[in-house]
């Protein structure tokens, strides 16, 4: 069994320095032979991603929607994609009523047969499982709105396993340590 490690970010919203401290970490701070395959971002702020990769030497694969404050209309809204023998659908969220709850975005996730369901939007961090489906907001990096902070997620993949995410922080000067998110 092959396990995969997906990087999940959002909320940007032109703090490329946070964003590159992320990314820099995904580099050069993952334990040994533990490795980023995949990057995720859940919209407002696709703009920066090139920019910091480029800054960082991020070089992997990204999957991204735009958000309601991306104005890139090439960019799609959703994503549905197979990582690692797992099927993901990734929304910013905003069209999915999420200050009523979140069952529109658990329909979508269960209407596209995911396993995991990614959003941002709200800017806080926020892991359930519901019926079988992992759902997963990683915070933001740029305007976090909770006592956490900036904050993203890693989601592990392990063929045939259930996945799992795991929440870290952004701190003062770049620093990142893993926390947990109720």
């Amino acid at each position: 069994m092959e396990n995969k490690k997906l990087l999940v970010v959002s909320d940007t919203h032109g703090c490329l320095s946070a964003l590159r401290a992320v990314l820099t970490w995904a580099n050069n701070h993952m334990p040994p032979n533990d490795t980023i395959a995949c990057a995720a971002f859940a919209g407002d702020g696709v703009s920066d991603l090139s920019q910091a990769s480029n800054a960082a030497g991020f070089s992997c694969e990204w999957k991204f929607i735009r958000g309601n404050n991306d104005y890139n209309h090439s960019v799609p809204d959703i994503s549905v994609f197979d990582f690692n023998s797992h099927l993901f659908f990734m929304c910013h969220g905003h069209r999915h009523s999420l200050y009523s709850g979140y069952h529109a975005l658990l329909n979508s996730g269960k209407n596209n047969n995911a396993d995991v369901v990614i959003f941002g939007h709200t800017h806080v961090p926020y892991l359930k499982r519901v019926g079988g489906i992992l759902i997963v907001n990683p915070g933001s990096v740029g305007r976090p709105r909770s006592r956490a902070g900036a904050t993203f997620a890693v989601i592990e993949c392990v063929s045939g396993e259930i996945p799992k995410a795991e929440f870290f922080q952004i701190g003062t000067h770049g620093t990142i340590r893993k926390v947990k998110i109720p």
